[in-house]
This record gives structure tokens, C-alpha cells and sequence, in this order.
């Protein structure tokens, strides 16, 4: 299977654990995009269920497939959200916001009963931090932040310089929160929880892109086929 296949594999088998009257959380990116076209062809079909979307594309294609939308204030307990992510350790600590996405799709994790993450294998890594490390900032102060964000890391063990997203026009890439972000060059996180801690005391930091304790199942595609990990 290419790349995009082992997504759409990935994506096939989190279907399995969707079932009539759940409330889900919709994740951003490639793969997520694969579950949201899955679960349109259900709803087609006659599934019954209600979602919330991580970001204003997921958003714009679930409601393209009729997918029932609903928000966190009508529903702030969520059964299950399927994402995709940048990185996946042994212990399913994930990075993401490579799609810009961080801080909603956190929020929808952190309200779901289980969250589910769907990847190709090359996701798989041994230790954090290969892939930037986004964090979402507010763009007052962003000099600033940014020099707190590297002294963070730098007291972390894993020193790297941080600097602004830009879209593909040139300009400073924006949230669909209105924020920046900043793109963390780390290269290895030994300790992700301890970094974390550093990052959130940052005035201006509105969130990171380590997702700590909150995925349960990884569900890898590749080229042999699947592989399930559920969090020790």
C-alpha cells in the first residue's frame, strides 16, 4: 500500500468502533480526513450520530457528506474522537499541529471518553521531537514568547530554535483562533511531560502541540498491515 492507503486502512479500522448514537469528535489533517469521508458514507448508509469538528476545513468537509454537527457546548462530554498525529511514542504521548489545528483538537481530546489515533507507521518513533513541536501563541508578545519558549526547551534537555509558521503567501500563518504559531526545532524530547509543564507557565502560550495522557489506542497502518496499541 502507498502512503495514502495505509491512512485510509488506518482510518477503515477506527470505523469499527463507531456505533448509532455516539457523540464524536472529528480530528484535522490527511488521515482524519479519511475517517470524516468514511463516516459520510455511514451517515449515507443511515448511521446515526452527532460530531464536532477539530478545525474550519474538517468542518467545511463534514458538512459537505451531511454529516450532523454539533458543538461542545451542546454536547461537552464526547464518546470517542479519531485524529491523526505528527509523532507517536511507545506511551502514545503524540505531537501535533503540523495542520495548525493544536489547540481545538485538544480540546476535543481532552472532552472525549476515548481517543483513538490514526496514522501510517512512519508516525511510529522511538522518542518525540524529530517532527517541529507546534505552539500556538497569541501574537502579542510574540518575540518574547518565543525567546521564552527556546529557554523552556533549552532547560528541558532539548535545546532548538522556535520560529514563526508562515503560510504559503509569506505571511505569518494564522489559527482558525486568530493565533500564531511557533515551530519548536527540538530534534529529541527525553522527558515531553516536563517540557510540557514549562511551555504552559509561558504568558502567551495558548497551548502546545504535546498530547499527553489523552490518546488510549493507536491504530498503525503499513506496508504488513495493521497494528493496534492501546496506552499502558
Amino acid at each position: 500500500m502507498d502512503v495514502e492507503a495505509q491512512k485510509r486502512a488506518a482510518a477503515a479500522s477506527a470505523m469499527s468502533l463507531v456505533h448509532a448514537g455516539m457523540r464524536l469528535g472529528l480530528g484535522s489533517g490527511t488521515t482524519a480526513a479519511h475517517f470524516v469521508e468514511l463516516l459520510g458514507e455511514r451517515v449515507r448508509a443511515g448511521l446515526k450520530v452527532v460530531a464536532v469538528a477539530t478545525s474550519e476545513a474538517t468542518r467545511a468537509q463534514a458538512q459537505r457528506l451531511n454529516i450532523p454537527l454539533t458543538t461542545l457546548d451542546e454536547n461537552p462530554q464526547l464518546d470517542l474522537t479519531v485524529d491523526g498525529a505528527d509523532e507517536i511514542a511507545p506511551d502514545l504521548t503524540l505531537i501535533k499541529g503540523g495542520g495548525g489545528a493544536l489547540l481545538r483538537e485538544k480540546i476535543v481530546a481532552a472532552a472525549s471518553a476515548r481517543m483513538v489515533v490514526i496514522a501510517d507507521a512512519s508516525k511510529w518513533v522511538d522518542v518525540l521531537g524529530r517532527f517541529a513541536l507546534p505552539i500556538e501563541i497569541t501574537p502579542f508578545g510574540a518575540g518574547a514568547t518565543r525567546r521564552a519558549v527556546e529557554k523552556a526547551a533549552a532547560e528541558s534537555g532539548c535545546p532548538g530554535p522556535a520560529p514563526l509558521r508562515k503560510a504559503q503567501n509569506g505571511h505569518v500563518f494564522v489559527t482558525d483562533g486568530g493565533h500564531w504559531l511557533i515551530d519548536a526545532q527540538l530534534q529529541r524530547i527525553a522527558d515531553p511531560p516536563a517540557l510540557a509543564r514549562r511551555l504552559s507557565a509561558i504568558p502567551g502560550v495558548m497551548e502546545h502541540g504535546l498530547f499527553i495522557g489523552l490518546a488510549h489506542t493507536a491504530i498503525l497502518a503499513g506496508p504488513a498491515g495493521l497494528r493496534i496499541v492501546e496506552r499502558p
